[in-house]
Order: structure tokens, then sequence, then C-alpha cells
């Protein structure tokens, strides 16, 4: 008794659900007849059966009941005007589609005419005394007012019919009062007819209004299934189909009246809808309950169609379930758009590479794997050389269709073996997953850099660029992917300090260079803002006269707290970080106010990077600074690198005419050192060639073919008009070495350090001669030590100590007073004794010269004072024992 009132008030809430989704048979929709009676538009009905019945059951019964049988006239009078209404349906369609005056004929010939004939032969049999006149009357209101039910629907002819029937009497008694009042009759029903057919028309009106009122719905929804946008449906409780939108058969290829009777599910292809939505739908449909916008794929053979359905179950008055009626839209260019919308938030659009997120989530899921074993991985990010020039040089859709390039080439050589992704710019990563040795990372890291650094090919552009690659290892360097990530980009900054185009796995100590960095750029940025760059001159001599005939302006920065900074620090630090733009339009503007001060005949040389010579303000920063100086632009040299050539194009060639223009020198430095061919110096309007000190180091040595690059070099310059200047001289063999083969500058310590403004300024005003100061020759360099060894002399043993060492002799202290040639046998260890030959002494100390000279191991060190193998091998278990203890 207790759940009796819960069940109770459960009922109203079922049964209100119910009665919102009960099926209205009345309402539910207007079906027209096949054969309606009745058609707007007509005169008269298509037939009377029950008036041509009533006629001959008239004549029937007068017969009957006649004192006498009709004469011959009557009787063909009964007989035409039975024809006549027996004829009713051949006129009717024939009168159909006719004009007013046709339908008006045709009235006249299917109905005034038959009933007149029936009223006129009615009245003379009863006028020839032959039928009683009340059977006569019987028998004409018995047709008279069958024929005002047919045509009840149009006055007008109604009328007629009437006056057509009963009109007989008076004219077969010749009546003038019968005559007058049919007149009178025929007006008032014209009248009559007049007045019911514009009320007619006003029903007709209302009745129109009321019938789109009523079926405005059934409009709307047929319109809707017409436009395409959407579909309707409708089941039997068994789930198959009673109804559905003629749109969706002709979809699938079927017609509507095939897909009734099928199931619901027929419409759709459930194997690729997926195992989800076949499950939603089935469960739906077999628990009875209201779904919507369910996805589905439409079962459509040779197209991807998708569909979005809703659906609702009807019941009956009853509260029996009886189906589902729902409806469906096109889901297709929706969903299209979301699996775009998808592909963009997860892939590049440029490269169609996965993008940042995609490839961290790759990682994460990787890291986070149940077991731990799984969790092993290795991480790459590329970094590609260069990349900012080609953009800068040959245009942002040149870059664009490069870096398309290079995802085809890194997917190419990654292969199956990882999964590769863009995270932006000439950033790229990929992921190898699985532990995987340093060695086989090692040799896909070659395999990437090597395809990427091949020549591309691009609307008529040959272009050339390298890459960098930085490896990380999980869980060697880090467990997350945030660990991962930055220990990677610290192995990829650590190859490009390397010298860019290699691979560099992650060490613990690049932590330590990052923070360097960092702060090297933070200071950077403190010093050009508070003006501590300062610029140091290096003359540079012409060989003939030696007179000082310009100077290299040559940047230096002196921090408040570490003191001088090496410019190869600062300067790389300025590229990477793009200051570098910065700092040459300063050091341009400042070197022509300090040449302004000097002798007219003395010039300034600047170096422009890369990155200035690729900026298309680069002529106009350079016409600034020589005019606010005032000075001639013969008197500026700007020096640039091989590496503008990388990209040789049309925007190289007009940044060189424009600065040519300015009637500024240009001069190609570090020349040979650089990665271009000699094919541009034909083009590009050099002054001056300057030979790297690359060459000029170890030229003298014996057997060097340094001299032989200068001779090769210097001849060139001769050949195209040029200059030479020889770069880091500091010997007087060298020296008269590049003199010998003809160069016509030199510039090194053989004649001044760089010096700053003030000094350059005290050079200059004591006149414009160079007097060239240093070593007669170079010497091999020298190892810094303390090391105690035997010297032999005629069997005589002493002891000294090696204070440096070269692989051609060294300084030994502890003998005194020598007398130079003496020669003695050194024990340096050991297992090595060499001869040697004192060739000056002071006091303890004593130079030798070794008459073989040293050899040095695989690692460039001296071999002879390195430890024998076995005692290495014992050296290195010691100290991890040591380490331990």
């Amino acid at each position: 008794m207790a759940a009796s009132p819960r069940v109770r008030a459960k009922r109203p809430l079922r049964a209100d659900r119910r009665q919102k989704q009960r099926r209205d048979s009345a309402g539910e929709r207007s079906l027209e007849p096949d054969d309606a009676p009745f058609v707007k538009g007509q005169w008269f009905p298509a037939r009377w059966p029950y008036l041509i019945l009533a006629m001959l059951a008239s004549i029937g019964a007068a017969l009957a009941v006649a004192t006498r049988a009709p004469s011959w006239p009557t009787v063909a009078m009964f007989v035409l005007s039975i024809g006549g209404v027996s004829c009713l349906r051949r006129v009717h369609d024939e009168a159909m589609d006719r004009t007013a005056l046709g339908k008006s004929m045709a009235t006249a010939l299917a109905i005034v005419l038959p009933l007149f004939l029936f009223g006129v032969a009615m009245t003379r049999w009863a006028h020839r005394a032959g039928l009683e006149w009340d059977i006569a009357l019987a028998a004409m209101v018995c047709v008279s007012g069958l024929a005002a039910v047919y045509l009840r629907r149009q006055p007008g002819v109604m009328f007629a019919a009437f006056i057509a029937i009963w009109s007989a009497a008076g004219i077969s008694h010749a009546s003038l009062v019968g005559i007058v009042a049919m007149l009178v009759g025929l007006i008032a029903a014209v009248l009559v007819s007049r007045e019911e057919l514009a009320q007619e028309e006003r029903e007709n009106a209302w009745r129109d209004a009321q019938e789109r009122i009523r079926t405005r719905a059934q409009d709307i929804l047929a319109d809707y299934e017409e436009t395409g946008q959407g579909w309707f449906w409708e089941t039997d409780r068994r789930s198959q189909l009673t109804y559905v939108s003629p749109a969706v058969a002709d979809a699938i290829g079927a017609a509507q009246d095939e897909t009734i009777g099928r199931p619901l599910t027929a419409l759709f292809d459930m194997g690729d809808t997926g195992r989800e939505g076949e499950r939603t739908l089935m469960f739906h449909l077999s628990a009875r309950s209201a779904f919507s916008e369910l996805a589905v794929r439409a079962a459509i053979a040779d197209e991807e169609r998708w569909w979005s359905v809703s659906g609702r179950p009807i019941y009956d008055r009853f509260d029996n379930f009886v189906g589902f009626r729902g409806s469906g839209t096109d889901l297709t260019e929706r969903k299209r758009s979301q699996e775009n919308a998808s592909r963009l938030a997860h892939y590049d659009s440029l490269t169609g590479l996965a993008n940042r997120f995609h490839m961290s989530r790759s990682l994460e899921t990787i890291l986070g794997a149940p077991q731990e074993a799984n969790r092993a991985c290795a991480v790459m990010l590329l970094d590609l050389d260069r990349f900012k020039q080609v953009n800068d040089t040959l245009g942002h859709p040149v870059g664009d269709e490069l870096l398309k390039q290079v995802a085809q080439r890194l997917e190419r050589a990654v292969a199956k073996r990882g999964q590769v992704g863009r995270l932006g710019g000439d950033e790229f990563k990929v992921i190898v997953p699985t532990r995987v040795g340093r060695k086989v990372l090692a040799e896909l890291g070659q395999e990437i850099i090597h395809s990427l650094s091949q020549p591309y090919s691009i609307d008529g552009n040959r272009v050339t660029i390298g890459a960098s690659v930085g490896i990380a290892l999980s869980p060697d360097h880090g467990t997350t992917s945030e660990e991962l990530i930055r220990n990677a980009d610290l192995a990829l900054y650590a190859a490009k300090d390397g010298g860019r185009g290699r691979y560099h796995f992650y060490a613990t100590d690049l932590h330590a260079d990052a923070e360097a960095r960092a702060e090297m750029e933070g200071d950077l940025r403190d010093a050009i803002a508070k003006g501590e760059l300062q610029l140091f001159y290096q003359p540079v001599v012409a060989s003939a006269s030696e007179q000082i005939a310009g100077f290299e302006a040559l940047m230096r920065w002196h921090h408040p707290v570490k003191g001088w900074i090496p410019p190869n620090l600062f300067i790389e630090s300025a590229e990477e970080t793009g200051l570098i733009q910065q700092m040459g339009d300063w050091a341009l503007r400042q070197a022509c106010e300090d040449v302004a001060n000097w002798p007219e005949s003395v010039r300034v040389a600047v170096n422009v990077s890369p990155i200035q010579f690729s900026n298309p303000q680069l002529p106009a920063i350079v016409t600034g600074a020589v005019s606010r100086a005032g000075i001639d632009p013969s008197r500026l040299e700007l020096e640039i690198t091989e590496s503008v050539f990388l990209n040789d194009d049309a925007g190289t060639d007009a940044m060189f005419a424009a600065l040519k223009g300015i009637g500024v020198r240009l001069a190609l430095d570090d020349f040979g050192t650089g990665y271009s061919s000699l094919g541009y110096l034909k083009k590009a309007p050099f002054d001056k060639i300057k030979i790297d000190q690359s060459f000029v180091r170890g030229a003298t040595e014996e057997g060097s073919r340094n001299r032989a690059i200068i001779a090769s070099i210097t001849s060139l310059a001769h050949a195209l008009g040029m200059d030479t200047t020889a770069e880091g001289v500091e010997t007087l063999d060298e020296l008269d070495l590049v003199r010998m083969h003809g160069c016509s500058h030199v510039q090194g310590f053989i004649y001044e350090r760089p010096l700053s403004f003030d000094k350059a300024s005290e050079l200059l005003s004591s006149g414009l001669a160079a007097v060239a100061r240093g070593p007669q020759s170079s010497r091999a360099p020298r190892n810094t030590m303390l090391r105690k060894v035997v010297l032999d002399h005629q069997g005589q043993l002493y002891n000294g100590t090696i204070r440096n060492l070269s692989v051609t002799g060294a300084l030994i202290e502890g003998l005194w007073n020598v007398p130079k040639g003496t020669i003695f046998k050194v024990h340096i260890s050991q297992e090595h004794a060499v001869t040697c030959t004192a060739r000056w002494s002071e006091d303890d100390r004593m130079g030798v010269e070794f008459a073989v000279p040293l050899s040095r191991d695989h690692k460039g060190g001296i071999a002879a004072i390195q430890l024998p193998a076995a005692l290495q091998a014992q050296a290195q278990n010691v100290e991890p024992a040591r380490a331990q203890a």
C-alpha cells in the first residue's frame, strides 16, 4: 500500500511526456481523395445517376396510373430528355477547359434543354387528359429537387434548371400570366444567383485562408524538404520506415516507395559511423527514448556524406508506442570544416607536418606510458642555417617553398623511424620512440644534415642552406617533456656554436653555456644602451711606401666588471640575437666621424655583416653616415665576406650596384675561407681582396702550401685590377714573403696592434710612416710546463727543468752560463730522449733546438710527454676508485 502513492505520483509525468509525443490521427495529414465529386471551377457535376433514375421512375409511375398513353411527340420528348441527361459525363469532360461561353452552351445542351423537354412532355401528357395533374406535378417536383441537389454549388445553373422544367407549363397552356411570372422568377433568379455567387466566393476565400492556415506547417515542412536543407522520417513500432523524404531516397539510390518497410538503420552505413554512434542509435531505438543530432554516415556507395539525425518516440491516444518520428540535416560540410579545423589545430598548414601542439601531445603520450620501458625516446630539434638570409633576399614565397621541400626531405630521411613536426619558422622536431643507441641517433642526425644541406631549386634560384641538430634522450636527459625540450634546445645551441651543420648530444655542462649566453646577451644590450662599445683602429700599410693608407675599424667592449670581452664572443652573440644590425649602424657612423679628423689620404674600413648587407636600407644608412661626417665617400671602405653570395640573385647585384653608386670602396674580406666559387668576382665590383690570416700563418715554414695560395690570390687580384691586403702579418719573414708575392697592403702586429681613436690620432700626428717591429720568424706553438728532465753531456748528467716545450725546441733552466752550440741529450721521459743544441743562454736559462722535431699524437699533443698506454689505463681506473672513496 505504501508503494501506491509513489506510483501514482509518477504516472502524471509519464502521461505528460506521452501526451506531448502522442500521434494526432485527425490532423496528422491532409489527404486529397483520388476522385473528388466537385472540382472548383465546374458549372455542373460530371454525373447525376439518381436524377436519371428519378426521371425514369417518374415516367414509369405515370404510365402505371395514366388513363391514356402519351402521344408519340411526347414519347420523343421523354427520350430526348433522358438521352440528354445521360450524356452529362461526356459534355462535362469536353466543357471542363472551355471558356465561359463554351460552358454556357454545354449547360444549355446537357441540363437546360433535357429538363425543359421533360417538363414539356409531362405537361402535354397531363393537358391531353391522359395523366392527372398531381402526378405530373409530383414528377416535376421530384426531378427538379434532385437537380437542385446536384447543382447546389452553382445557384445560377440551379435556377436555370428550375426555370427550364417549370416554364414548360406556362408555354404549354400559353398563359400570359404564367409567362410573366416565369420572367419575373428568372430576373429574381439572376439577382439571387449573383448574390449567392458573391457569397460563395467570400466563403471560398475564407475556406482557402483557413486551409492555408491549417496546412501552413505542412507546406513549410514540404518547402523545407524541397530545398534540401533537411529531411524527415517516420517508423513503426518495429523501427521500419513508414515515411522518408524523397531527397533521402534519391541520395541512397532508391525510389521513395522502395524505402518504405525497410529498417531505419538501412539509411546509414553503420560500419563507418563508428561503434559509438551505432551503439547510441540502437540504444535509443530499443529504449524508445528521444535522441538529438546524432552523427551517422549515409549509406551512399561512392560518396562520403554525413547526416545529423534527431528523433522522438510517438504514442497513440491509448499510450501505445507506435514508432519514431524525426528529422535529419546534412552534416557533411560541417564535419569537413570540423576535420579541417582539427587538422589545422594539430598540423602545420604550410608543410602538412605535425605542429608544435601535436608533437607535444605525442611526446607526453610516450613519456606517460604505463610501462616504464615504453617511456624511452629521443628528441631531435633542428634549426635551418642561413634560412633567414633566404627569406630576406629572395622573399617569403621562396622561403615558404623552401620549407615545404625541407619538410619532404626530412620525412624521407626519418621515414618510419620517428615522427616529424614543424615547431614554427625554420625549427623542426623529430621524436624517435623506444630506446635507440647513440650511434644510431648520430647516423640519423648526420643523414638529416646531409639531406637538408643539398642544393634546392626554387623558381629558378639555386638555394643552399644547412641544418644543425640537438639531441636529448629520455630518461637519460629528462623524464618530462619540458626537460627534454629544454635540453635538446641546449644541445642545438651547442651544435650551432660548434660551427653549424653538425649534431650535438645534450651534456650537463651545456646549462652553464646557456646561462653564459643569456648573461652575454643581457650585458651586451646594456653596453649598447650605455655606450660602452668602442672602435679601435689597426693600421693598413702600403707595402711599397710603408705609409699608412688607412685603418680597419675593429669593435671592442670593455665590461665594467669583467674587463675586455673577446670580440669573437660578443660579435657571435650579436649575430644570434640580431643586435649586430644596431651595432653595425653605429660603427659606420662612428668610423666616418673619426676618419673626418684624419688626413684626406687616410681611409677607414668597416666590416659589414651579412645581416646588414641583406637590409634594403643599407645604402641609405651608408649615405647618411658619409653625409653627416662630411667626408668623401671613397674614404669609406666596406669589408664584405663571401657569405653574402650564398644566394646569388638579383638582390645581391642590386645591393652592390647601389653601394658602388654612392662612391664607397668595396673589399672582399677573408677571401678563400667562404662557401662560394670564384664566379662572383666576374661581376662584383670589388676594389680590394683581403687575404685571410690563416693563409699567412705558417706560410714561411718549409713545405707550406700557403705561399702558393698567396701568390695565386695576388696574381688574380692584379689581373682583375684590385688591391690586396695580407692580414695577420706578425713576423719580418712573413712581411718579406707577402711583399715578394706582390701584396699591395699589409695589416698585422708587425706594424701595430689595434689602437684607440686617440692613440691612432697621435700616431698620425707624427706622420704616415710605419715601421715594422717584430720577431724575425715565427716559432711553433709552445706548451708551458714545469717538467724535471736529465741532460747528458758527454756522459756527465745534469738536472734541469723544462719551462716551455714545442716540437722544435724547449726553454730549460737549471744550468748556468752554457756556451752557445753545446750539445746535450735530454731525457724527457723514460721512453723518450732527444738530442738538442743550445742556441742561447742567459744566467740559468737556455734555449735549445731539437735535432729531430718531436712528433704529435692523434689529439695534437706532444707524444714524448704523454703517459704510456698502460699507465693511462691505470690512471683511468684509479680516478673512479678515488671518487667512490
